[in-house]
């Protein structure tokens, strides 16, 4: 797996001034998929202070397109937004388990979609002011399909969209999960690097 994450050198910078130290590690709570964190950490410059943030294991999703160019999209309800998106397939990672390996079994849980030759499109912070999560996003073609099998609890609706029609879906803002626009929009800008 390519190691996207080393530092440019387009815009020089000098992070040391930015940098904080943990004084404390406070769990408030551990759930089965997050903890709470309140950390107590001083800055550079001395001054002591709070973070609180969400501790995740991280997670991978997966651009599927098939021979027709059409994108694997599934409609999942989300509760804490109490309503149903659309987002290409993820899911976290398991203890132990590679990125692109959760990604490829993702696929194959909610759509039945074997992928062919996987390739990292990139990494994202989805929300870095509260949350240590990262997810790895990747690029397939599809190369075969059987059966769906959600995870217990897990209700998806499976959809083939044209690419065409997902990039427009993006646009309108009918795709709001950020995961899904950065795939959709990176495959529509960069195309000629991902396998045909």
């Amino acid at each position: 797996m390519q190691d996207i994450s080393k530092k440019t050198d387009r815009i020089p910078f000098d992070d040391s001034e930015l940098e904080e130290t943990q004084i404390a590690a406070n769990t408030l709570f551990s759930g089965r998929i997050i903890n709470l964190r309140v950390d107590d950490v001083r800055l550079k410059d001395g001054t002591p202070t709070k973070r609180e943030y969400v501790e995740h294991r991280g997670g991978a999703a997966i651009l599927a397109l098939n021979d027709k160019d059409e994108v694997c999209l599934v409609r999942q309800f989300r509760y804490p937004y109490r309503e149903a998106i659309w987002e290409i397939p993820a899911g976290k990672l398991e203890a132990g388990e590679l990125p692109d390996v959760t990604a490829v079994r993702e696929l194959g849980e909610e759509t039945g979609f074997v992928a062919e030759k996987v390739e990292e499109m990139g990494r994202l912070y989805p929300s870095p002011g509260y949350t240590n999560e990262v997810l790895y996003i990747y690029f397939a073609r599809v190369c075969g399909s059987g059966a769906p099998h959600p995870d217990e609890g897990e209700l998806v609706k499976t959809v083939l969209v044209p690419f065409s029609e997902a990039v427009k879906m993006v646009e309108s803002g009918e795709i709001k999960d950020a995961k899904s626009c950065f795939a959709i929009l990176n495959y529509a800008a960069f195309k000629d690097k991902y396998g045909k």
